[in-house]
């Protein structure tokens, strides 16, 4: 057996602990720029804009492209990929699936290896009625452990990757396995892309300019395996969302959270509704009906009404508004949005609520629900 000498020895621990500093300076970075208790919710803080780095502003006059803006844009704060799927088993059991991918700055600097400014948060989620599959990962960028390729596209951390053979996600497949649970899907676009608001500009405030650039596949079709123990392997198929979003300070001062829905009416039809809380003033609410015909209705708070029906008291000593009412009158849609598993709050670094949604009323469908701030 081969023997290393003490000046070795000195070099890998002193390798190891540089690895373990620089891991523990990255979470903690991101750890630092959440701690606001008067906010109510770390999800504001880490939302909230620079105090002292200088980001690319989110400007009206500015069209997002495609597929140019599916690579990472580096130059603005806070870069946002939200995937989710309601599928269901040969049985007809259903279940939720979710992956998110955080891109997150903490100086407005470019530099490489271990300096990386950029820092990488992931969440994988699988659901059914009463449990959950959940895990989080967490990386510094700079070192390989995360990041994306534009062509072919890619995007990983660890050994959880989404990637298709061209420039964007779709046709795509989605790889996640931890020690628990794992899954393999295959995506593939059922129609357009759609741009939210003003060419992908969205605003989030009525009266600050506060802004994010989006995009959206609000048509996709899913199907693959999840395993979710020893000898459970399950088939899946179902319909799917993607969207994407980038800024600098997707929150302002003052703002306390979100509500976000996404509703598949019908196998034509998709309706995108979110509710910015803040503590002072109304909340700020906006909408988007898609069809896979490509017509897009953008929706203001004139044409929508939301409240809430119906509270959770969760195991953590929470009430939160599982059930909704969701009206937009001038095209027919009133229904009501139950959680599938009212349970899912998630304890993340940024803990929130989100799952798969039942809706009933003038449409019998399914979707995703997301509530942050509470």
């Amino acid at each position: 057996m081969k023997k290393y000498s003490g000046r070795r020895k000195y070099t890998l621990f002193a390798v190891l602990s540089l690895i373990a500093t620089s891991l523990v300076v990255g979470v903690l970075a991101l750890k630092d720029v959440m701690d606001e208790p008067e906010q109510g919710s770390d999800i504001a803080s880490l939302f909230l804009p620079p105090e002292k780095e200088v980001f690319e502003p989110v400007l009206p006059n500015k069209s997002v492209i495609l597929p140019q803006d599916f690579r990472f844009h580096n130059e603005f704060q806070h870069e946002w990929w939200h995937f989710f799927a309601n599928v269901e088993d040969n049985d007809g059991k259903q279940y939720g699936v979710q992956w998110s991918f955080f891109r997150i700055a903490n100086d407005d600097r470019e530099r490489t290896g271990w300096l990386s400014s950029q820092l990488y948060m992931s969440h994988v989620v699988i659901s059914d009625h009463n449990t959950s599959w959940k895990e989080q990962r967490l990386s510094r960028g700079g070192i390989g452990q995360a990041g994306m390729t534009n062509q072919p596209f890619r995007v990983w951390i660890d050994n959880w990757h989404w990637r298709s053979l061209g420039t964007t996600p779709f046709p795509g497949q989605l790889l996640a396995k931890t020690d628990e649970f794992a899954l393999d899907l295959r995506v593939v676009a059922n129609g357009p892309f759609v741009l939210p608001g003003e060419r992908g500009y969205v605003n989030k405030h009525d009266l600050l300019p506060v802004a994010s650039y989006n995009l959206t596949a609000p048509f996709l079709r899913v199907n693959g395996l999840l395993n979710l123990g020893p000898d459970k392997r399950v088939e899946v198929k179902g319909n799917a969302w993607m969207s994407k979003e980038w800024g600098t300070g997707l929150l302002a001062q003052g703002q306390q959270g979100w509500d976000w829905f996404v509703l598949h009416l019908d196998d034509e039809t998709t309706l995108s509704v979110s509710q910015y809380r803040h503590r002072s003033q109304l909340p700020h609410l906006f909408g988007t009906l898609s069809t896979n015909h490509g017509k897009v209705t953008h929706l203001g708070p004139e044409q929508l009404k939301i409240s809430p029906v119906n509270l959770s008291q969760l195991a953590i000593n929470k009430n939160i508004p599982t059930s909704w009412r969701i009206e937009v009158p001038d095209h027919g849609v009133d229904v009501v949005v139950d959680a599938h598993n009212p349970s899912l709050w998630l304890p993340f670094v940024t803990p929130y609520w989100e799952g798969p949604v039942k809706v009933s009323g003038s449409h019998n469908a399914r979707g995703f629900m997301q509530l942050t701030g509470y």
